[in-house]
Formats: C-alpha cells, sequence, structure tokens
C-alpha cells in the first residue's frame, strides 16, 4: 500500500510540475502580449532593486481623463488593467524573467477622479485581478486605492508596485 501511494503522488507530483506555467505562458495563454517599456517622464528610474525588494516608479496607461466624469468605472478598471500589462513589462526588463517574482508585497493605485467618485478599489481591481491571474497566489498583494485630483497628463490611473524576488 504504501509503494502504491507513493506511485500516485509521483505521478502527481510529475504531472503537476510538468504542466505548471509560467507566468510568460499565461499571459501567452490569455491571448495578451507583454508591452515596450517606455523612458521615464523625468529624472528617476523606471526600477531600483534592494536586497531581493524591487520597487517600481509609478506606472500608467495610454487612457486619459477623470474616472467618474471623462470615463466610467469600467473604463477605469480597463485601463489599471492595461497598467498592470505596463508593470509587467517593467518587471520583465529588471528581472529577466518573470518567474523570479517571488510574492507581490504592496501596491498603490491612484485614480484621477472626479471630486464626488468613491469607487477607487473597484478601479484599481483591474490590476490586481490580473496579477492574481498572471501570478497566481504570488500576485495577491498588500493595497491602497486613493483617488486624486489630478494625475501626470491627466493618465487615468497610477500604480506603484513593490515585490520580492527569489534568491539568484
Amino acid at each position: 500500500m504504501k509503494k502504491y501511494f507513493l506511485l500516485l503522488f509521483s505521478i502527481f507530483a510529475f504531472y503537476s510540475f510538468s504542466n505548471a506555467q509560467t507566468p510568460e505562458e499565461k499571459i501567452q495563454q490569455m491571448g495578451l502580449s507583454i508591452p515596450e517599456i517606455s523612458q521615464p517622464m523625468a529624472n528617476y528610474v523606471k526600477w531600483r532593486q534592494v536586497g531581493n525588494v524591487l520597487y517600481l516608479a509609478g506606472n500608467g496607461p495610454d487612457v486619459f481623463g477623470k474616472v467618474g466624469s471623462d470615463l466610467t468605472p469600467e473604463e477605469g478598471y480597463q485601463a489599471a488593467r492595461e497598467t498592470g500589462l505596463e508593470i509587467i513589462a517593467v518587471l520583465k526588463a529588471a528581472t529577466g524573467d518573470l518567474s523570479r517574482i517571488k510574492q507581490f508585497v504592496k501596491v498603490l493605485g491612484m485614480v484621477n477622479s472626479a471630486p464626488d467618485f468613491t469607487g477607487h478599489p473597484a478601479v484599481i481591481n483591474g490590476f490586481s485581478d490580473l496579477m492574481v491571474e498572471v501570478f497566481g497566489e504570488k500576485g495577491k498583494h498588500a493595497r491602497s486605492a486613493v483617488g486624486v485630483a489630478a494625475l501626470p497628463n491627466n493618465i487615468a490611473v497610477e500604480i506603484e508596485v513593490i515585490v520580492e524576488l527569489e534568491d539568484q
């Protein structure tokens, strides 16, 4: 019986690991592609690594306007999702391999919003949902979602990320 259990466990483990998908494979399977990263808009860098922690500068989409007046909450959600792809591109450039990401630690999501708009968390869910779809449990994170009066160039959202990397 013990040998039978060990054999079943070995088959299950082999099947599970052989079918494990990398984040890049998941992105491709979802029909998405990792965009080229843009240059910083001012005198800063896109990321800074300190030990095994990677700090990303704020990133935003090519979607402009205030959520709640110019954009619907659903359009804001999609803008945050698009920003997620931009952030994945920066993570890929910084690490060379998205599988090096051990876990997402903290996310700050800022929503360019109309004064009476209060659905900031639902907008930033566009980012959070994408990270969990691509990275699984590693993509879950602590998060703040806030509304702001304005963002650079009137972008709809800006998101900052902190991730922990696997030891090399």
